[in-house]
């Protein structure tokens, strides 16, 4: 039952959602004409349309998901009032909220062509525009013309179909192959409790977890779904993880002291990393060998020499907490540098 639960909340983790957006219709504008006791023919005196509702998003730190959009895909502002008489122009249509996770990224639906990103808290962008009002016959009297009869109409909202996607924004992203051990050292590490399980692709979604840090310190830790070889291609979960390792400021690369090239490993790490985004490359890199409990002083010393000489590395076991508190102020400090390229 205990697992079966697990399943069900890793799949309200949703980073990718498509929703339909009509803007509110702009009013029209009033051809009203003055029409008093003692003033028998009073000139144009219509107001103007009210706007039509925009569809704006607004960043809430509250969320980390766009699940909530996954069943609301259709979004809908108020049309503005119609202009009417004294000038008096019509209500503005109600606007549309739509609220987003910080790191959501907003694409054309037809182009894919990325609009904006929301990286701030309480942040708000439009979305759609809402359709202008109308303007009212009041500004269209002239010297040859003093009592229009005729207003202009309000402009059409607009319907368009955008993309949002997700981006885990993190201090630290967790990068390996299946297996490699990044959720068993998330959860010896931070509050998080991943799923944990010896078999590939048991991280499904990201797992967020707060890793405290020497006095009240803490930094963000993210433990995304596993590469393996052609991910940059879509193969196995595919290019959705890795969009998430865009917004880390280090990547900590977790390979197992038992695999059988580990060079060989790091470089497929880095070649998927190169192929989706080079930019990657430019991030701080610390290379972690994991599983170190079952070595002996002896064995360590001689891995040592098949590791890459251009990454700094560290020897670790979440098992038997070894290493782990060097392995923080080794994040810590890389967190906290100034950013430049790295690692050559």
């Amino acid at each position: 039952m205990a697992a079966h639960n697990r399943k069900i909340a890793s799949s309200n983790f949703v980073d990718y959602v498509k929703i339909w957006c009509k803007s509110g219709r702009g009013g029209n504008g009033s051809a009203h004409l003055r029409r008093e006791k003692y003033i028998p023919k009073g000139g144009p005196d219509g107001g103007d349309g009210g706007r039509g509702g925009h569809i704006i998003l607004r960043t809430n730190p509250q969320l980390w998901t766009l699940l909530h959009l996954k069943y609301k895909k259709h979004i809908k502002a108020k049309n503005g009032g119609d202009g009417s008489k004294q000038t008096s122009t019509g209500a503005d249509g109600e606007d549309a909220y739509i609220e987003v996770p910080v790191g959501t990224v907003v694409k054309d639906a037809e182009t894919n062509e990325v609009l904006f990103e929301m990286l701030e808290e309480n942040e708000t962008r439009i979305l759609v525009q809402g359709g202008r009002g109308g303007q009212g016959n009041n500004h269209f009297k002239s010297a040859t013309n003093q009592t229009p009869r005729y207003a202009q109409d309000g402009e059409e909202g607009s319907e368009e179909w955008k993309i949002l996607e997700l981006k885990v924004l993190a201090d630290v992203g967790l990068v390996g192959f299946p297996n490699a051990g990044k959720s068993t050292l998330l959860a010896s590490i931070s509050g998080a409790k991943p799923e944990i399980a010896n078999y590939p692709f048991t991280t499904m979604v990201p797992n967020l977890g707060m890793v405290p840090y020497r006095g009240h310190k803490s930094f963000v830790m993210a433990d995304i779904p596993g590469i393996i070889e052609g991910a940059h291609e879509g193969k196995g979960i595919g290019t959705r993880f890795l969009r998430h390792i865009e917004r880390n400021a280090v990547l900590l690369f977790l390979i197992p002291c038992d695999t059988e090239n580990i060079i060989k490993e790091y470089e497929i790490l880095l070649n998927e990393l190169t192929q989706y985004n080079p930019q990657l490359l430019d991030k701080r890199r610390i290379l972690a060998i994991t599983k170190v409990d079952m070595l002996d002083q002896q064995m360590e010393d001689e891995m040592k020499l098949l590791l890459p000489k251009n990454v700094e590395t560290i020897f670790i076991s979440a098992v038997a907490q070894k290493n782990l508190m060097e392995l923080k102020d080794m994040l810590w400090n890389a967190i906290n540098e100034t950013p430049k390229t790295w690692n050559g």
